[in-house]
C-alpha cells in the first residue's frame, strides 16, 4: 500500500472516530422537560418480567409506589441511547443509593443508558436528579397505604395526585394500566423539578374507565 493511500485511510478512520464512537462526544441535553414515572409494583411483580426480578419483587420489602425511571423528554417524543463520555454500567457503590426507591441494579442500570444518558448529567447528578424529582412529589395517603385492593377511575387517581401536590393538574400526569390494573403514574416536571402540563403525555394515560390497583404485599 502507497503512502498517500495509507494517509486518507487515516485521515477517514479518525474521522469515523469522532463521528461515531470511541469515546463517544456528550450530546447536548436540548430536552425540554422530565417525566418522573412512578410504577406500582405490586402490578410489576405479578408480571412473567417481574417474577424475575427477585431484589424488587422477593427481597422481603413491602413496595407500593417505585421510580421506574427519570425521562428527558420533547414536547412530542424523547431522545434515547444517547452518546456520552459516562460509562455504561453504574457501579453498584452508586446504585445502592436508591435501593429505597429503585430497588433493582437492573433497573437502575437500563434507566441510566437509555435515559440518562440524554440529560447531559453524570451518573451521579444523574441519581441525585432521581432522588430530586422523588421527593418532589408527595404520594396520596390513600394510594401510599397499598393495604387494600381498590377499584379506582384513571381520574380518580390523578386527582388524588393533583390534590396532594399544590402546582399539578390533571393536564400534567397520566396513569397507566397494565390490562386491568394500574402499571404506572407518570409526572411531567420543568427542568428544574417543577410541574408543568404535557400534552402528549396526557393523552396517553390509560383509557379505561376503572382500573384495580393490587395491595402491596
Amino acid at each position: 500500500m502507497d503512502q498517500p493511500f495509507r494517509t486518507v485511510l487515516a485521515a477517514f478512520a479518525c474521522l469515523a472516530f469522532f463521528a461515531w464512537g470511541g469515546t463517544a462526544r456528550a450530546q447536548s441535553p436540548d430536552f425540554d422537560f422530565y417525566v418522573l414515572s412512578l410504577s406500582w409494583s405490586p402490578t410489576y411483580c405479578a408480571t412473567q418480567q417481574g417474577g424475575r426480578s427477585s431484589q424488587q419483587c422477593d427481597g422481603g420489602e413491602r413496595y407500593g409506589f417505585i421510580v421506574h425511571g427519570l425521562w428527558p423528554q420533547y414536547e412530542a417524543g424523547y431522545p434515547e441511547f444517547c452518546r456520552n463520555r459516562e460509562p455504561q454500567r453504574v457501579p453498584n457503590a452508586l446504585g445502592e443509593t436508591l435501593f429505597d426507591i429503585m430497588p433493582s441494579m437492573g433497573l437502575i442500570g437500563h434507566q441510566w443508558r437509555k435515559h440518562g444518558s440524554c440529560t447531559g448529567l453524570s451518573q451521579k447528578e444523574y441519581l441525585a436528579e432521581t432522588r430530586k424529582a422523588y421527593d418532589r412529589v408527595r404520594i396520596p395517603d390513600t394510594l401510599a397505604e397499598g393495604e387494600k385492593q381498590l377499584t379506582l377511575s384513571t381520574a380518580q387517581i390523578e386527582s388524588a395526585f393533583v390534590a396532594a401536590n399544590p402546582g399539578m393538574t390533571t393536564r400534567g400526569i397520566a396513569a397507566s394500566c397494565e390490562g386491568r390494573q394500574l402499571e404506572e403514574v407518570r409526572i411531567c416536571l420543568t427542568k428544574d423539578l417543577q410541574f408543568r402540563d404535557c400534552a402528549e403525555v396526557d393523552r396517553r394515560g390509560c383509557q379505561r374507565s376503572q382500573i384495580d390497583v393490587p395491595p402491596a404485599e
